[in-house]
């Protein structure tokens, strides 16, 4: 008997080391997300982007909360894509100047500072939303929140749209009903509305987001009767009622204002919450028996807040052969 030699063709061979690493930056034939995505090609990233976000935050404390809400902006509108990174341009107007985001939004340039490091480091292998959904975590953890897995992969749009950014982000004066239905829309359910509501215990909202609670509350003429007197007289002060007061700032948790904890979900028992969109929670027969829960059991708060961004930054993600890296964050290649 005798042993038969199979000669491999060259050009065969070329191709099979050639694919090989490529499978592991596009996983052809799959679109799910993973969190060891790109120990090979970029091993570095997850320190990049620490110590990108832990210098943001050193130098504005506010930064942790921006970063959080500009990822949960980009995935609520078509899906984390970074989308909301994007400059407008003669073809499109982008997320950035949608009504509910316009001289309001910030945290942009902590990560196109982060993207140039990732790009010196490892050029065209990280997508801007990666970058993006990795800041939100790490800003969290700065502040004494939880952490959480970040699968990766994602690709980056390259288009965006102002009229999506109008239609499908909350808005904190519509009912909850439209809420809830914004976030049903995206795959999230109404434990996800009250656990990523809970990241208003950090930052700031601009007066005009609230100060119809204070002075004419729904056409009434008067403040809502909800809101705790004390309150309602501090925030009359802070915001006047006249238009000059209405990019005034004031904290969404007045008691923790940096710290990530459950001080919020106290708030709303004590009708100090800021926002209406907040403190219906805890009068809304849906959802008030999670806020009582969740104001008594910080540790209860962080895991269903922990796996409410897990959902939240797989919604409508682009892989594989999708979208595009782009190379800097706020322009298509």
């Amino acid at each position: 008997m005798t042993c038969r030699v199979v000669k491999i063709p060259f050009t065969f061979f070329f191709l099979l080391v050639t694919l090989v690493p490529l499978v592991h930056m596009f996983p052809f034939g799959t679109n799910q997300l993973d969190i060891n995505f790109y120990d090979r090609s970029c091993p570095n990233l997850a320190m990049i982007v620490r110590y990108g976000v832990w210098s943001a935050v050193r130098d504005d404390k506010r930064m942790a909360a921006s970063l959080l809400r500009l990822h949960f902006h980009d995935c609520i509108v078509n899906g984390c894509d970074a989308s909301v990174l994007l400059d407008d341009t003669p073809y499109f107007t982008g997320e950035k100047n949608a009504l509910p985001n316009h001289n309001s939004l910030r945290g942009f340039e902590v990560i196109d500072d982060i993207k140039e490091h990732v790009e010196r480091m490892c050029p065209a292998t990280v997508s801007c939303a990666d970058i993006l959904a990795l800041a939100a975590r790490e800003a969290i953890r700065m502040v004494g929140g939880p952490s959480w897995d970040v699968a990766l992969g994602r690709r980056d749009a390259i288009t965006t749209s102002k009229e999506a950014a109008e239609q499908q982000l909350p808005s904190p004066i519509e009912p909850l009903q439209n809420i809830t239905a914004k976030f049903y829309s995206k795959g999230l359910e109404l434990r996800d509305v009250v656990a990523l509501s809970g990241g208003h215990t950090i930052g700031f909202a601009q007066c005009f987001t609230f100060k119809g609670r204070l002075f004419d509350f729904q056409g009434s003429g008067r403040p809502d009767p909800v809101l705790d007197s004390s309150l309602l007289t501090t925030l009359q002060s802070m915001c006047p009622n006249e238009d000059t007061s209405n990019t005034n700032l004031a904290p969404l948790d007045a008691s923790s204002t940096f710290m990530f904890d459950n001080e919020y979900y106290r708030n709303l028992i004590y009708n100090t919450g800021l926002l209406q969109s907040d403190q219906v929670l805890a009068r809304d027969r849906r959802t008030a028996a999670m806020v009582y829960y969740y104001s008594n059991n910080r540790f209860a708060f962080y895991d269903d807040f922990s796996q409410s961004m897990e959902r939240l930054s797989n919604v409508g993600v682009l892989t594989g052969m999708e979208g595009e890296i782009r190379g800097k964050c706020g322009y298509v290649n």
